[in-house]
């Protein structure tokens, strides 16, 4: 796997998940029956996992490290009840209320909903939500996250609330008027970068185009709007939940010009490579995973933006100012220009891909 989309070597969350379970606090399911949502690869689950062990995970990076580490990943949002469900939550809110709501719909009658968050990822706040939906907790602490855990479930779950929480998740319009939903990269909003590349996209992009790192179809969106001899589009997303919200922006954006354009939508790590070449790249790319600044990430997508154009092929990105890319741009195209730098980011386009 790439080092830029690999689970955190040392992962504090998922090292305190098990802590119950080692220590007897929580007793392991008598069929040995547990689901995993938002499941990462690490060495401690790897010791702890069996067999009938199910994982969940919606980024394909890490939906694909942890098949390869021999576990087995179903496709999100199934319908199987389990005694034991494992929760890593993310950090935004409502988000995490939606999830905390699936892993009690996914937990059997009776069934225990165990969850791990980081001291300074708002361990307090998700431990009193889930609370709040399933009733009084038990809760430790460990490698400086908060660990806790529902009573066997029944009839003190607030089934009012725990309906309204499962309902965060669909995709819904942002103030923007795009469709998104909650924990998407920008998901309320457009953000500042892609708007800034949208409006400096030259009308002449033509062909074949892919969007890299396209979330739920902004950048794509604006190809249909602004340059008219576009015949194609396929948009690039790792994250699973992205996928609906994009198909659906797009399906509206194609209502509004006076042509076919093809455009597909693919679960995909950008950083393996593309299946194809195309005439144009456009890219807002992410530089962080989590928390961690990681530029590595921006670089692995120049390069395979590079690989992935025909000769005459022309690259269209936008990042924060201070990014270090150019190094990389200059090493694998001949032409390379700033267009504009702007609110701290700038907006580049490269040609001329090196052999």
């Amino acid at each position: 796997m790439p080092v830029a989309f690999s689970p955190a070597a040392h992962d504090a969350a998922l090292e305190a998940l098990f802590v119950p379970l080692e220590t007897g606090a929580l007793m392991p399911p008598a069929d040995g029956r547990v689901l995993f949502l938002r499941a990462r690869d690490g060495f401690r689950l790897r010791e702890m996992a069996r067999k009938s062990w199910v994982c969940e995970q919606s980024f394909k990076p890490f939906a694909e490290a942890l098949t390869r580490s021999g576990l087995t990943v179903a496709p999100p949002g199934g319908a199987e009840r389990y005694p034991l469900v494992l929760v890593l939550p993310p950090r935004q809110r409502d988000e995490a209320r939606a999830l905390f709501a699936q892993a009690i719909h996914r937990a059997a009658d009776g069934g225990v909903v165990l969850a791990a968050v980081p001291n300074a990822e708002g361990a307090k706040s998700a431990e009193g939500d889930l609370a709040s939906v399933a009733g009084p907790l038990s809760q430790l602490s460990k490698h400086k996250c908060r660990v806790f855990w529902t009573q066997p479930l029944g009839s003190q779950v607030n089934l009012e609330l725990l309906e309204s929480w499962a309902s965060l998740d669909a995709p819904r319009l942002n103030e923007a008027g795009f469709v998104s939903r909650p924990g998407l990269f920008a998901w309320d909003r457009v953000d500042t970068a892609s708007a800034l590349l949208a409006a400096h996209l030259p009308a002449d992009l033509a062909g074949s185009v892919a969007d890299l790192g396209a979330g739920y179809g902004y950048l794509s969106a604006q190809l249909l709007a602004r340059c008219p001899a576009v015949a194609s589009i396929d948009l690039f997303e790792a994250e699973a939940r992205a996928l609906a919200p994009a198909q659906q922006n797009l399906a509206r954006a194609r209502q509004g010009i006076a042509r076919d354009v093809a455009c597909a939508v693919h679960w995909h790590d950008v950083t393996e490579g593309l299946p194809r070449r195309y005439d144009a790249i456009v890219s807002n790319p992410p530089f962080h995973q989590g928390r961690a600044d990681l530029p590595e990430l921006g670089r692995a997508f120049i390069d395979v933006a590079a690989n992935a154009l025909l000769p005459h092929g022309r690259f269209w990105l936008v990042a924060n100012r201070h990014l270090p890319y150019e190094a990389t741009l200059a090493a694998r195209f001949n032409e390379v220009r700033t267009v504009v730098t702007q609110d701290g980011f700038k907006v580049i386009e490269a040609r001329g891909v090196r052999a």
